[in-house]
């Protein structure tokens, strides 16, 4: 059987990631599980410059699923090639490099020092965090800004591009299409959606920064619809995400449209989770005697 997929010039050995965010920088989960059996490992958001996020508390469990609103705290790009790119440059599994800006320029810029920076396997480019005040969502929820930035990373870099898509829109459609015909290699569907919660005795926000994004089980038949709308007007590859557990989910996002899934708040809970799909998605090929995961892909049959 044959698991590999590919998005661009990446090469995945199988069709599962980890979703920015949720996996730090991988030396985290380094000795919870094999990471070399992953399809690739996706990092924490990088901006130019260090980022400190935003004040606790920054995480707070709801009804199937998790508020958080971290805002994106990170080493900067020096910190990162210093701290962690000996460790991941070492697995024999490619990096995403998930990457944001306040400005156009500066996301081109963090595209450049990483495409000079040798041995990446592809930038995710975050455009749709609801979690920061500046930057992030206002480029995932205007078609032109969205157009621009694709176009400038694309110009400052040679390594595979993946448009990490805003929820928060009336139709993802356009905002596919626009990322698809700026020079992105795929796409990632989808990001958190803005939510809230409140503690009924202090009548306070239960999140430090008031509001944050929704993620988790709940949001799993929305990210499998946004993969959907997306997959009937794009060529270019979908990673899905959002809310998967088991092979069973990440099997749905596969038949909508997706050529490969994130894992993401799960690995919070339970840290081989993303293994368990790679493992669950081989048994059901064998049972359905299916050679190719690429088969899969967009296989809904949906009635005339």
């Amino acid at each position: 059987m044959n698991l590999s997929v590919q998005i661009g010039s990446l090469r995945m050995q199988n069709p599962v990631t980890v979703a920015s965010g949720t996996f730090g920088y991988g030396i985290e989960y380094a000795p919870l599980l094999d990471l070399n059996q992953l399809g690739a490992v996706t990092v924490k958001g990088i901006r130019l410059h260090p980022v400190r996020g935003n004040p606790p508390p920054r995480t707070v469990e709801v009804t199937s699923g998790l508020l958080n609103a971290i805002g994106l705290q990170g080493p900067g790009v020096d910190g990162f090639i210093r701290d962690y790119w000996p460790f991941l440059k070492s697995l024999k599994v490619p990096t995403i490099i998930n990457i944001w800006g306040t400005t156009v320029e500066e996301y081109a810029e963090v595209a450049r020092r990483f495409d000079a920076l040798g041995g990446v396997g592809a930038l995710e480019l975050n455009v749709s965090c609801p979690n920061i005040k500046e930057g992030g969502a206002q480029f995932g929820t205007d078609c032109k800004l969205l157009s621009q930035v694709v176009a400038a990373c694309r110009k400052a870099t040679g390594l595979p591009l993946i448009t990490k898509l805003s929820p928060n829109v009336p139709s993802i459609a356009p905002f596919a299409k626009a990322a698809q015909e700026a020079g992105s290699d795929g796409l990632s569907i989808t990001n958190s959606f803005p939510a809230m919660a409140i503690d009924i005795e202090t009548r306070r926000p239960r999140l430090g920064h008031v509001t944050g994004g929704l993620t988790g089980p709940c949001i799993k038949p929305i990210a499998i619809k946004l993969v959907w709308d997306a997959a009937r007007v794009v060529k270019i590859p979908i990673i899905g995400m959002g809310g998967i557990q088991s092979a069973a989910d990440a099997l749905e996002f596969l038949l909508a449209g997706a050529t490969a899934v994130a894992v993401g708040t799960a690995n919070f809970y339970e840290p081989q989770t993303a293994l368990q799909v790679v493992a669950g998605l081989r048994a059901f090929m064998e049972r359905k005697g299916i050679q190719e995961v690429r088969q899969l892909i967009g296989g809904a049959q949906v009635a005339n």
